[in-house]
């Protein structure tokens, strides 16, 4: 039997907040067989087991934030991933003995495996001796993307004294800021780095040095950091008796750092307020003077959900957060004394989606066009294609022809593929033509990206539609599933009424409502025919998109869905 920890795999960079353990200590669980269930931001999605064993141990718990790497259960496994986790111990323990013993041999410490880096190799040679010093460069761990994040902190300064675990950067992405611990107990020697400098995973940030004994008993943990586990290896038996037999020294007094008594302000802020970009973004977006928010991130640092308690608190208090009226707020009532009530918490992805929905409507001045599509053609050619669908075993809907005839609008309307950017300055046209898909689930409304719908065929489609709405159903779906759209499709099908008005997904700046499509009599000169009638609203940001552009849009639309030959064209 052997034990095999589970970890949080790669989600997109972010944290995520576990809201739910589906296992409990003692379950049998089985290879894909869901642990925990994870929320962020933008998605909810389980968290399969890599391997198949029994939960020995269960390392979070409801409500704790995870990110990528974050340990979930420990398994006790048998069978082949036991003798695996067997064959690697007796490598390593070989190799071990194996360097052990040629240094017996020749009376000088084993040399490194060639494929050993050179500043791990120092570290080794450096710390073996008694009295000696080890320097060691500390790089910016897994981040989660290969992108550049910005360093919008320094937390320590040269000659500082830092334990294991203590902050010694704080970097900032559009998603997250994260604070980059301490591998290992040590003296700042060297900073790498500055505030605003843009930085990526394995980016030296600064120089640790460990004096003595410490440094040894150090070396393994750094070797791992540096990328060097063959120095590391051969460290190791060799410092285990000093360290059986000396406890570790506790860390020395040392004074606090400015960093720790004050908010570090930005290094572009004049008002000495410590928000970074992402939060500077929403309180231009909110007209929230951040110099009336309290922050309760590190050090005092402005959180996302600080500007939300600030701006809910001036709307109780009927204040002003930017010299207009506040939105009266709406008077809480009991309902109980009319009757039986039941109160029911809601979802954290509720609550978001509501949040995003009126940050949208209050920002983006909407307008709504109306139009009907005749699809009577569209469905009769639909029809005459069951067949070929039940041999592909694909379930052939009316959306994917509504998303390729939107990517040929799109195309031909490419101001409806832009975003607004430096404030309104700029417009940002892309060209790709990514569309979101509206899904309606059980956790609340999510909406899966379906990318280049343009180069794809309908059958393409077809299996892709169903694919990813099963996926948003089974909370399955990555926050990457859901970003990089320019266009959003949302669709009622048969619940959908004759029409209603879709709030735009900004940054986008349009989104198509489809309601339920209906047989009804159209004039045709001499006389009423049946035609089949699809509802269409389009609503658009009025700051982008004038009423030519939106006209032109939707007939273009319409004419493509009235006449699904000009989707070749």
């Amino acid at each position: 039997m052997a034990k095999k920890q589970v970890t949080v795999p790669d989600i997109g960079g972010a944290e995520a907040e576990v809201i739910e353990l589906l296992v409990a200590v003692g379950d049998e669980v089985a290879v894909d067989q869901g642990l925990i269930v994870l929320e962020s931001d933008k998605a909810s999605m389980e968290i399969p087991s890599t391997a198949a064993g029994v939960v020995v141990e269960l390392m979070v718990s409801e409500g704790e934030q995870l990110a990528e790497g974050a340990p979930v259960v420990t398994l006790e496994v048998d069978g082949e991933e036991a003798e695996e986790t067997a064959s690697e111990r007796e490598t390593a323990s070989g190799e071990s003995e194996e360097s052990a013993d040629a240094a017996g041999e020749s009376g000088a410490p084993a040399e490194p495996d060639a494929g050993t880096e050179a500043p791990a190799a120092e570290t080794t040679a450096a710390g073996s001796g008694s009295g000696g010093e080890s320097v060691t460069p500390v790089p910016v761990p897994d981040i989660g993307t290969e992108d550049p994040v910005e360093l919008i902190e320094v937390c320590v300064r040269v000659g500082d004294e830092v334990s294991e675990g203590d902050s010694l950067v704080v970097l900032e992405s559009d998603k997250a800021s994260m604070e980059v611990p301490a591998p290992f107990a040590g003296e700042v020697r060297s900073i790498k780095v500055a505030e605003g400098d843009s930085v990526r995973a394995g980016d030296e940030l600064l120089e640790l040095a460990v004096a003595g004994d410490a440094a040894a008993g150090s070396t393994g943990a750094g070797s791992t950091t540096a990328g060097s586990t063959a120095a590391g290896s051969t460290a190791a038996p060799a410092n285990e008796a000093a360290q059986a037999e000396v406890p570790a020294a506790a860390p020395s007094p040392r004074e606090p750092r400015a960093a720790e008594t004050a908010p570090a302000p930005d290094a572009d802020s004049k008002s000495g307020v410590y928000a970074g970009p992402a939060v500077r973004k929403l309180a231009r977006e909110f007209g929230i003077p951040l110099a009336e928010v309290q922050g309760s991130g590190p050090r005092g640092r402005l959180l996302k959900e600080d500007l939300h308690q600030f701006v809910q608190r001036r709307m109780e208090q009927g204040g002003k957060t930017t010299g207009a009226a506040a939105i009266p707020a709406i008077p809480e009532v009991d309902f109980a004394a009319f009757g039986k009530v039941e109160v029911t918490e809601r979802s954290k992805l509720d609550k978001l989606t509501a949040s995003n929905m009126q940050r949208s409507w209050l920002n983006v001045p909407h307008v709504t066009q109306y139009d009907d599509a005749d699809i009577t053609e569209l469905e009769t050619f639909r029809a005459s294609l069951r067949a070929e669908a039940e041999q592909r075993g694909v379930k052939l809907t009316p959306m994917p022809f509504i998303l390729k005839a939107c990517a040929v609008a799109l195309r031909d309307n490419p101001k409806f593929r832009s975003s607004l950017a430096d404030g309104g300055e700029s417009l940002v046209y892309k060209h790709y033509t990514h569309i979101g898909m509206a899904v309606d689930t059980p956790a609340g409304l999510l909406v899966p990206v379906i990318r280049d719908v343009d180069k794809k065929t309908i059958w393409e489609l077809a299996e892709e539609v169903l694919a990813v709405a099963a996926k948003a159903r089974d909370r399955k779906l990555m926050p990457g599933d859901m970003q990089g759209g320019c266009f959003t499709v949302s669709s009622l099908g048969n619940i959908g009424g004759r029409g209603f008005t879709p709030i735009v997904n900004a940054p986008e700046v349009g989104i198509l409502g489809v309601s339920r499509a209906e047989i009804r009599p159209v004039w045709e000169g001499e006389e009423f025919v049946a035609r089949k009638l699809l509802p269409l609203s389009l609503s658009y940001d009025h700051r982008v998109i004038n009423g030519g552009d939106g006209g032109r849009f939707l007939t273009r639309l319409v004419a493509l869905l009235g006449d699904i030959r000009q989707l070749v064209m």
